[in-house]
C-alpha cells in the first residue's frame, strides 16, 4: 500500500461547537471521506472538549470500517477513556489549554519514563501508539526508546515556512529524520501531520519517501467548504499519488 491519508475531522466539530448545534455531524463527515477514499480518521479528544466530545468517538469506533486514530495527551483520565473505546492507533501529543492548536511536538526527552509508562499500558491493551515529535535528534531517539510502534513528524515548521530557504530547510530536517528513522527501526511506523495542504505535501513526500501516513485536517476541511468533502478528499488523494508514482 502507498501511503494512507487520515482525515482529522476535528473542525467539523468546531463548527458544530460555534453554535451549539447538533449540525455538522463529524461522524457524518468522517464516513463521507472513508467513502471517498480515506484510509482512516483522525480525531483529537482534548480535555477542554473544544470541538471532539466522547460521544463523537463511542460513534465512530462503532460506525467506521477503516481506522480510527485517536489524538490525546498522556493523561489517566484520557489513557482511561482510549482503554474504553480502543481506537486502532493513539496519537500522544502534546496539549495546553491556552493553545489554538497543537503547537509543536512532545517533549520526549524531558517526560520520557511518564510516555513510557503510557505506551506500554495502551499497547499492552493491543492499541498501537504513535508519539507526535519534532524532527529533533534528541527527540527521534528518545521516541524510539519509548517502544512506541510510529513516530508521527510534526510538519508545522516546514508549513510556516513562507520563504524558499527557510522552507528548504525545514524540508531538509524531515527528511533527515526520516531517514534515521528508517536505518534505526525496519519496523517502526512514520508518520506526518501538522499544517499540510495541496500545496506542500507533494514536495514533503519527495523529499522524505519513508512517510507512511499523513494526517490532515484544517487544510481539507477548508477545501471542502468550496468543493465539498467527496472532492477535497479525492484531490489529497490525488495529489499524494502524484508525489509518490
Amino acid at each position: 500500500m502507498g501511503v494512507r491519508l487520515h482525515v482529522n475531522v476535528d473542525h467539523v466539530a468546531t463548527l458544530r461547537q460555534a453554535r451549539g448545534t447538533p449540525y455538522p455531524d463529524p461522524v457524518e463527515a468522517a464516513l463521507r471521506c472513508e467513502r471517498a477514499g480515506a484510509h482512516g480518521i483522525t480525531v483529537h479528544l482534548r480535555e477542554d472538549r473544544r470541538h471532539i466530545q466522547d460521544a463523537d468517538v463511542e460513534a465512530l469506533r462503532r460506525r467506521l470500517r477503516t481506522l480510527l486514530n485517536l489524538e490525546m495527551a498522556a493523561t489517566d483520565d484520557m489513557v482511561a477513556i482510549a482503554l474504553r473505546i480502543r481506537p486502532d492507533i493513539v496519537t500522544l501529543v502534546p496539549e495546553r489549554r491556552q493553545e489554538r492548536t497543537t503547537e509543536g511536538g512532545l517533549d520526549v526527552v524531558g517526560q520520557h519514563d511518564a510516555l513510557s509508562r503510557v505506551v506500554d499500558e495502551l499497547q499492552h491493551a493491543h492499541i498501537a501508539v504513535h508519539l507526535f515529535v519534532e524532527p529533533d535528534p534528541d527527540a527521534l531517539r528518545a521516541a524510539l526508546r519509548t517502544g512506541a510502534r510510529g513516530v508521527e513528524l510534526h510538519t508545522g515548521a516546514y508549513a510556516a515556512a513562507d520563504a524558499e530557504p527557510e522552507r528548504t530547510r525545514q524540508l531538509q530536517r524531515l527528511a533527515t529524520a526520516g531517514r534515521w528513522l528508517r536505518a534505526e527501526s525496519t519496523t517502526v511506523r512514520i508518520a506526518a501531520g501538522h499544517g499540510l495542504t495541496l500545496q506542500n505535501v507533494g514536495p514533503l513526500l519527495r523529499a522524505v519517501p519513508e512517510i507512511e501516513e499523513l494526517n490532515i485536517g484544517h487544510a481539507l476541511v477548508s477545501d471542502a467548504v468550496f468543493v465539498g468533502l467527496d472532492a477535497a478528499v479525492g484531490a489529497y488523494l490525488a495529489a499524494i499519488a502524484g508525489a509518490r508514482p
